[in-house]
């Protein structure tokens, strides 16, 4: 069992990989890479795309790294690999990004990209620190979480899902905010689970163990 977290120089991936491979030790996941070569994206048999940074920015560079994204989205459509996009990662597979332009995404899961607007005009963003998932639809990454568990956010934009159903918990910013997303074998997770201590662990190892 190989689990490839893509390195497509879009953020620091040294807390990820740790995260990924405690967790892969733990629950007997096999093996964890970060890797940039096509080759071994192709044959992983899970798929982490993490990121960092402003959507059109991340999504040039995944797209310039020609063989690893073509290897991904192979692995993704055609194979049926387990994938989990992390922050940005998760905010690539929306139909579209609206971070400082219009920008394509993946399109694996219909929605925007868009900035988060509090109803609570005394409240900042980018949106920063621990708030409580509300989990609005059941899934095996959440085994073991609970509604009121505490994830840890940093961004500016959110996912906004076209189909309810495929927007599997949000966390409340005075207004919803996407916190995870989710269709057939694709997660996304705005928050950073490698950062959000046991809860994020736990839903590491889910992924892990998930057979979709």
């Amino acid at each position: 069992m190989l689990t490839a977290i893509i390195d497509y120089e879009s953020g620091n991936l040294h807390s990820a990989e740790k995260a990924f491979q405690r967790m892969a030790a733990e629950v007997g996941a096999g093996e964890v890479v970060v890797t940039s070569d096509a080759d071994v994206v192709a044959r992983a048999d899970r798929l982490v795309l993490p990121g960092d940074g402003a959507f059109p920015a991340c999504a040039a560079e995944l797209r310039g790294h020609k063989g690893i994204y073509d290897a991904m989205v192979e692995a993704v459509e055609v194979k049926g690999r387990p994938f989990l996009g992390i922050c940005v990662g998760m905010q690539l597979m929306a139909t579209t990004g609206h971070e400082y332009s219009e920008t394509p995404g993946l399109g694996w899961v219909g929605g925007d990209v868009v900035k988060i607007t509090p109803a609570d005009r005394h409240l900042k963003v980018p949106h920063m620190g621990w708030n409580d998932l509300v989990i609005d639809t059941p899934h095996p990454v959440f085994d073991g979480i609970s509604t009121g568990d505490h994830c840890y956010f940093v961004h500016s934009y959110h996912f906004r899902v076209a189909n309810s159903a495929e927007r599997l918990a949000h966390v409340d910013y005075a207004g919803d905010v996407t916190a995870v997303i989710g269709r057939d074998t694709m997660l996304g997770m705005q928050f950073h689970p490698e950062k959000s201590q046991h809860v994020g662990l736990r839903m590491i190892g889910n992924f892990l163990t998930w057979t979709p």
